[in-house]
């Protein structure tokens, strides 16, 4: 795979038709989606689906979620859909919404990677949608960078990480949401929240009228002999190059920490306005009260800080409600879960 020449090609319909043939012969091409972009392979092509691990070097272990263009492709990735399921998928489908539910004997196993559930979702983008009904099956399409690196939301991103090891990316622009999708499961007793976005806890809730529990890795390390139910449940993920830790409490104390620590290579991951009252050199990602934009900015950041060289970040602690949740967790991991109490 690595003596392929890579295309990164401008969206248009000979390029979603270009996509769709090289999908239908079982290669694996980079889309756009409005959470961020993806590595899609058809989820009923096992052989397909193992060039995605290849590419990305992930562990078969992590399962992989299969996204379909309508309702009528659900049966070809899950089996006994409660109306739960199609509660929710009137209310946030298209979107940024995985349903975990059991799996259907169409789906590969590699994308299930073992278990006996399998995850879906419809995204909103219409280049994924386009690509998706090229293809004429639902595609298994985690994060199209390389693994426990930060997720890539503009096609530069993905073609940094990618080139040489996939045909075709697909330039459909920034990405809208810039964190990959909350992920449910209603394949038990009780729905459970597996990985933040966003879309909220609350906001399942007030759709299904009842407690959305939530899973305890979305905050604390996978247990040992645990296995991942859902994507971005392991120990480090979405991680720059530099050691990461969050420091949790008020500005004044963040201020005060860093002067004390801010050696050459150390860097502050920090809030919009934040950075003149700072010794170190700073990388932003949105303003305190907006977690929205935080969501958006958080990966192309701990790209940036890649990209200037930092060794050591220290970084501001958002909220853990709503949609700062989704910004938390993705944070835990990506300092695995170095956070310090101030």
């Amino acid at each position: 795979m690595n003596d392929l020449k890579t295309q990164l090609l401008p969206t248009s319909q000979d390029a979603v038709d270009q996509a769709g043939v090289l999908l239908r012969q079982g290669e694996v091409v980079a889309i756009p989606t409005e959470t961020v972009y993806g590595l899609a392979a058809s989820s009923l092509n096992g052989e397909a689906v193992k060039k995605i691990f290849s590419a990305k070097g992930r562990p078969q272990d992590n399962p992989l979620i299969s996204h379909i263009a309508d309702l009528s492709m659900l049966e070809m990735v899950v089996r006994d859909v409660p109306q739960a399921a199609y509660r929710l998928a009137e209310a946030f489908w298209p979107g940024p919404l995985t349903m975990i539910l059991p799996r259907s004997e169409q789906v590969a196993d590699e994308v299930c990677a073992g278990l006996e559930t399998a995850s879906v979702r419809m995204p909103s983008h219409p280049v994924a949608q386009a690509v998706i009904r090229a293809a004429g099956v639902p595609l298994a399409a985690p994060s199209a960078n390389l693994s426990g690196s930060p997720s890539p939301t503009t096609a530069q991103d993905v073609f940094a990480d990618m080139n040489g090891k996939i045909p075709l990316i697909l330039d459909g622009g920034a990405c809208e949401v810039g964190v990959e999708s909350t992920v449910v499961s209603l394949a038990g007793p009780k729905p459970v929240l597996l990985r933040p976005g966003y879309i909220t806890k609350g906001q399942l809730e007030q759709v299904l009228e009842c407690e959305v529990l939530l899973a305890d890795a979305v905050l604390h390390p996978l247990k040992q002999g645990e296995k991942a139910a859902s994507p971005g449940m392991k120990y480090k993920h979405y991680a720059p190059k530099a050691e990461v830790t969050i420091l949790k409490g008020p500005f004044s104390a963040y201020v005060s920490y860093v002067e004390k620590h801010c050696e050459p290579g150390t860097f502050c991951l920090c809030f919009a306005g934040e950075e003149n009252s700072l010794p170190c050199p700073c990388v932003l990602y949105g303003h305190e009260k907006d977690p929205a934009e935080q969501a958006q900015r958080l990966f192309s950041a701990l790209r940036e800080l890649d990209a200037r060289g930092a060794e050591r970040v220290y970084a501001r602690c958002p909220e853990e409600g709503g949609i700062a949740l989704a910004v938390y967790n993705r944070l835990l991991r990506a300092a695995a879960f170095r956070v310090i109490e101030l």
